[in-house]
């Protein structure tokens, strides 16, 4: 369903996590896709696209609408076994398209949502966006980002919607089980999903999926899905409550030169920050 030979960059784990994502919710998927780097691997340059089943290309604020539509016109006509899916970056998610996407989450509308994550507007120049994390270099942060990552899924989980959820490429099976479980669902599902981008974060193509996994082994990245209300870990994560099992957050930052400017203080902050971003997450086990 997502051909080979498209415009993605060398290293670009993006067309791996739609054919991920395409494999569980099948030929009955309509894809929604606002402006983004996957607008351009989707695009239409030599006579055609990649994907084989329907897209639509919005504007950046306008998918979760769009995509609320496509399901009502597929209930109406009694097509309730197709999946309308918002494939989505982080800057059309938690920035410019956020009002529409709250507004999508607070109507319970029957869509999933997935935003792959590659930490700043990628296709546009490597400009910050509100989930750009504590010192990454972007063309608007020349020195590092000041503010911290929104918490982007857990703002979702307060509509109280049936599923949430984190994911990452260096964890496919957890990945596939939690867009199986988001297919299940009805109502709104919204999947988080980290997408290392080389040349933005400035590291080795070679080495996305070795990236990806880092995130997760140092907790900056955890792993856990919210169903119902009910909090739980997932995968590798499950046992970096006990910060013992973590590895540093340096050994995530060494290999991107986004964070090469940071400062051992600035090391530390971000280090802090991760570690009582645990602690609520424990405390969130708990319930």
């Amino acid at each position: 369903m997502f051909l080979r030979g498209n415009a993605a960059c060398p290293g670009c784990p993006i067309p791996k996590e739609l054919d991920a994502l395409l494999e569980v919710t099948g030929k009955k998927t309509v894809l929604v896709v606002p402006a983004s780097c996957t607008s351009v691997i989707l695009g239409d340059t030599q006579g055609g696209q990649p994907a084989t089943i329907p897209v639509i290309h919005s504007a950046f604020a306008a998918a979760p609408a769009i995509a609320s539509g496509v399901a009502s016109s597929l209930r109406m006509r009694g097509e309730e076994d197709a999946t309308v899916v918002v494939w989505a970056g982080d800057g059309g998610t938690g920035d410019i398209g956020f009002a529409s996407l709250s507004g999508a989450a607070e109507r319970n509308e029957n869509i999933l949502y997935v935003c792959y994550d590659n930490e700043a507007y990628m296709n546009t120049g490597i400009q910050r966006s509100g989930l750009t994390p504590y010192g990454a270099w972007t063309t608007t942060t020349p020195s590092g980002k000041r503010e911290f990552k929104k918490p982007l899924p857990l703002i979702i989980a307060e509509h109280r919607v049936p599923y949430v959820a984190t994911a990452s490429i260096a964890y496919l099976n957890d990945y596939q089980s939690k867009v199986r479980k988001a297919k299940g669902k009805k109502g709104f599902r919204y999947i988080h999903l980290l997408s290392p981008c080389p040349p933005g974060w400035r590291f080795d193509a070679g080495l996305t999926v070795e990236i990806a996994k880092l995130a997760v082994e140092t907790g900056i990245w955890p792993l856990y899905e919210i169903e119902n209300g009910e909090f739980r870990l997932t995968s590798a994560s499950k046992v970096l409550v006990d910060k013992s099992k973590r590895k540093p957050v340096e050994a995530y930052l060494r290999y991107q030169g986004r964070f090469s400017k940071m400062t051992p203080e600035e090391v530390k902050a971000l280090q802090d920050y991760v570690d009582k971003m645990w602690e609520e997450l424990r405390e969130m086990a708990k319930k």
